[in-house]
């Protein structure tokens, strides 16, 4: 199969140039759960041909019902793993770089950030998330972010603005207090919703994982439309540079 065939409906709107650019675009993605993988899938359908993800989780299976590739067929793999092994399957000539792990410390230490020309942060954990984002604005990448997809049900609600001007999320509210503890006050986008349901009822606040964690009710049409849209604003960043 000629690779170059599965992108002819994109160079068609986009442009020979921009099709190269977005090949030779160096994107690294945070997190490959239900935001993060359905990014993942975006990007390298749109063309970018040099990708790494991170995350150190399994696919379980209250992953099901939001995240691209968790199947009954994929119960017990690194999502990473069964993530990156599908992207290869739809474009064989792309660099797809999986690293089965969380970002912290140890991590941060050993990642590089200054290789890649975007950041894509679709972390869950509050620590890292900030940790990330405070490291990339200091390096002066790129970067896109997700907020907090969880108990969200419509989708119309989805935003797109400046972190700094977000309203509405309780998750950027706690996300401001601390980059301003490290310092980090540039500017960045951000994808959020700024839908808050009503309290949740006993018998939903009870539901637990199967390592009886509280679950946070999330669905695939809202956490889908996140990460597609964050790769849409890195997908547009490249067609809008000049070649």
């Amino acid at each position: 199969m000629e690779t170059d065939r599965i992108f002819k409906r994109l160079e068609a709107l986009v442009g020979k140039s921009a099709l190269e650019r977005l090949r030779e675009a160096r994107v690294a993605l945070f997190g490959a759960g239900g935001v993060g993988s359905w990014c993942a899938e975006a990007l390298v359908r749109n063309g970018i041909g040099r990708l790494t993800v991170m995350d150190s989780d399994l696919v379980c299976e209250t992953n099901i019902n939001r995240q691209l590739q968790a199947t009954c067929s994929t119960l017990g793999m690194p999502k990473v793993k069964a993530l990156t092994e599908r992207l290869v399957d739809i474009n064989p000539d792309a660099e797809i770089i999986g690293h089965f792990e969380s970002w912290n410390l140890q991590s941060s230490e050993s990642f590089d950030l200054a290789e890649y020309d975007y950041i894509v942060d679709a972390i869950d954990s509050l620590g890292a998330k900030v940790d990330l984002i405070a490291r990339t604005l200091a390096g002066g990448n790129v970067l896109f972010s997700s907020l907090g997809a969880s108990r969200k049900l419509d989708p119309t609600r989805i935003r797109v603005d400046n972190f700094w001007d977000v309203e509405g999320c309780p998750l950027g509210k706690h996300m401001r207090k601390r980059l301003r503890n490290r310092g980090a006050t540039e500017n960045f986008m951000c994808v959020y919703s700024n839908e808050n349901l009503p309290a949740l009822s006993p018998e939903v606040a009870d539901v637990q994982d199967d390592m009886e964690r509280r679950i946070h009710g999330s669905a695939v049409h809202v956490t889908a439309v996140f990460g597609l849209v964050l790769a849409g604003l890195v997908v547009q960043d490249v067609v809008g540079k000049q070649g």
